[in-house]
Formats: C-alpha cells, structure tokens, sequence
C-alpha cells in the first residue's frame, strides 16, 4: 500500500470522514494536514457516533498512528476534551497519536478577534464559526503566533504569551471590544494544557518520513474541501488553509514525490455552509429535501447546510487543482427520490460559456448554471454494498458524471454506516486498496 491523500472535491462537508475511516484500515498511519477544530468528522461505527473534529478519523482504528501535523492550528481545551470522549467511548488514544511540535496554538483571544470581525459594520460576513482559526493563521504568517513547542518550554511561552496578549489588549481597545478576558488566568491555564500535551508531542515530519523509509503507508486526511483553499476557492468565503493536495506536503513536511495517489471525494449533489457563491443552489423545496434526506447540519456547529446540484465546472477545476486518480460519491441514496436529477454542465456569464472558474466571487454569484436532466431511479439505494446492485438508471448517473468530470468514479457511498459501501470493480481505487 502506498501513500494516499483524501481531499473534499467541493466546499466540504462531502463525508470524508467515513471514508477516511473506511480506508484507514489498509493503512498504518492516518495524518491531518491543516485545518482546525471548526471542522468535523462524523463517523459512525455499529449505530455509535464519532464527531471528530481535531484527531484524525483513524484513530477509530485498533492499532492506527494517528498525526496531527504542523499546518492544523490547536485548541487545547478541544483536542483534550476529543480525547477523553473517545477514551470514555473505548477508543484508546494513549501511544497512538502524534501532535506535531511546530502546530500553532489557538487562544481565546483568537476567538474573541475572530467574533468582533465577522461583526464589524460594513465587513463582508464569511460565516465563520469564531473558533479563532483564521486569527490563529493570521499570528503564523505575521511571524508572531504560538506553537506547540513554545508551549512545552515555560519561559519561552510566558515571554512570548505576554507580549502577544499586550498586543491583543491594544487591538481590542481599538476596536471597541468590551469582552473581558483574565490574561494571567489563561497563561496558568494553557502551561497546565502543556503538560497534558507533553507525552504526545514529536517532531511529525521526522515522524511520518522515517515511517514512509521503513515502508509504513500513510493516508493523508484534510479539512474542509478544495472550493474552500485559501489560494484556490472562492476567496474571500474561504478557510485560512490550503484544504487542497498540496496542503499534505506543507502541513505535514512530506515530498511532493512521496504521494502515489489523491482520492477526491464529492456528494452526488452539493453543499455548502456559510456565505459565499453557490451557482447550483436549490433555495426551494427540492433543496429543503435535499437537506432533510441528507440530514444536511453541521457536525460541530449545527448549522444548517445549503444544497443543490451536481455542478460539473466546479468538479474539473478541482479535479484540475488535485490530479485526482480515483473520485468517491457518497451519499448516493440521498437521490433515490428523485426521477430526474438535473446537473450543472457549464456557467453562462453575459452570454457566454465560461471555460475556466472565475476568480471573483462576483461574476461566480452571477452566473447562470446550464443544466441537463439525468433520468433518476426511483428507488431505495440505501445499504448496497455490491455495484451489481445497483439500478441500471443510478450506475448511468454516476457514468454520466465521471464522463464530464473527466476521471473514475471508483467507490459509492450509500449510507451514514461504515460498511454501507460500494467498490467499483476494476477501478484504479480498488487496485491501489487491493
């Protein structure tokens, strides 16, 4: 088995958790390359219920590694509390995962900056969930954030704590921030996070790279999906991360060379949560079904999802930015309703077919979509675990669109639970999980 990278196709939410936690049992290692605790993971196992939103989705998995690597910014209020969830669910943890030194630390007042800008009169609302992720990235790239390994060294924290919470206090101020935050009170407690941290701290990359040497397979998990990168998606509605492929290369200091495949994963509709354009959005009572028959909310925040149709465009230009080799539709069954399904083919803009994705979020809300209706099936989906099983009217659906997204569609989910899988025969996917 060789090295993989799982990445979402859209603007997240498309199941990766599950399939991670599916495939990660053909793999020794399963690492997280960027992202924070905003972003969750659902994962069901024998009808229990697994949110992770920091530790990677193998840990589900008797005797997986598990890493958190240098490109996901921690809360460790948050990664401690997942931890004894999962351990008061059984799921040991001790020994089994690996926090990377060079991560960067979240504090309350990141979440606090994070609030008071989605506020601010005239400022554009990304519909963040104010973890403090995007402040968080925002002290890494200006050279003055906290890492894990300042954290573990007390007098190198303290010094480096107090100058960042002056800064903080002046900006808050400014802004007219009336939220009091105790700032002795949070570096006692954060020095306490520490030592709870201290046994599962290493160096990740040296970590991960010694294990590929030794000939261990690692997969490569991300947060969020490719619509959603800092470089490539719908900026300014974005993460503060490259959720794309080449995130698993910065955010955990692995070689480019070292990946022997990417493994895109798409809805067979779309969804996406917060603000932003979304050219396919159903608004009506289609998207409202769609939404109730996928149980479209958020796993952490409980936001409710919007929804609407395949679009084609958006798949080629991920598929463009990632090389995928192989691409897994999930939540198939969510259509068995439907006796057409229509699918986004092409964006119209002032009367021309665009042939690249546009870069301003402007002309992407004004688009118009093209749509072809593809014959729906009409019947239950849900559970099927052989392609044979399949209708004939839901393989050609899927044909249809692994014909216009121009690569495989090598695996179909068809249920929430961890076996409710489909694995296309003769699929590049299941030789490389052969």
């Amino acid at each position: 088995m060789g090295n993989v990278i799982i990445v979402g196709a859209q603007w997240g939410d498309e199941g990766k958790g599950k399939i991670v936690d599916l495939f990660s049992e053909r793999f020794d290692i399963v690492a997280r390359y960027q992202g924070g605790h905003n972003a969750g993971h659902t994962v069901k196992v024998g009808g229990q219920k697994f949110i992770l939103q920091l530790i990677p989705s193998g840990i589900l998995r008797p005797g997986k590694i598990a890493v958190i690597g240098n490109g996901v910014v921690i809360d460790p209020a948050a990664l401690l509390k997942e931890r004894e969830r999962l351990e008061a669910a059984g799921i040991e943890v001790a020994g089994r995962l690996v926090i990377s030194h060079r991560a960067h630390v979240i504090f309350p007042f990141h979440c606090m900056m994070e609030k008071a800008s989605e506020a601010k009169p005239g400022r554009i609302s990304i519909g963040t969930t104010s973890r403090g992720i995007g402040p968080t990235y925002e002290d890494k790239i200006a050279r003055r954030g906290i890492r894990v390994s300042d954290l573990l060294d007390a007098e190198t924290f303290c010094a480096q704590f107090d100058q960042l919470a002056a800064e903080k206090e002046i900006i808050a101020r400014a802004l007219e921030i009336d939220e009091p935050l105790d700032f002795t009170e949070i570096r006692a407690r954060y020095l306490g996070y520490a030592e709870k941290l201290r046994p599962l701290v290493a160096d990740a990359a040296a970590f991960v790279n010694r294990a590929m040497n030794e000939g261990r397979s690692v997969l490569f998990e991300g947060a969020q999906g490719t619509m959603l990168d800092i470089d490539h998606g719908t900026y300014p509605f974005v993460t503060s991360s490259n959720a794309t492929a080449g995130g698993a290369c910065t955010g955990l200091g692995i070689s480019p060379t070292r990946i022997d495949a990417v493994i895109g994963v798409s809805k067979g509709y779309i969804t996406r949560v917060g603000g932003g354009p979304f050219p396919t959005e159903s608004r009506g009572e289609a998207g409202q079904t769609l939404r109730e028959r996928g149980n479209e909310f958020g796993a952490v925040t409980g936001r409710p999802r919007r929804c609407g149709w395949f679009d084609v465009p958006l798949l080629r230009y991920s598929t463009m930015l990632n090389h995928f080799t192989s691409v897994v539709i999930t939540k198939l069954d969510v259509l068995d309703h439907r006796r057409e399904i229509p699918v986004c083919t092409g964006y119209r803009h002032r009367g021309d077919i665009l042939t690249e994705m546009p870069a301003l979020a402007r002309v992407l809300e004004q688009v118009e979509p093209v749509y072809e209706m593809v014959p729906g099936w009409s019947c239950s989906t849900e559970g099927l675990r052989e392609y044979k099983q399949l209708p004939e009217p839901a393989k050609a659906y899927l044909q249809y669109l692994e014909d216009h997204i121009g690569v495989e569609v090598g695996s179909i989910s068809t249920g929430p639970e961890r076996d409710q899988m489909i694995l296309k025969p003769g699929s590049k996917l299941e030789k490389l999980l052969g």
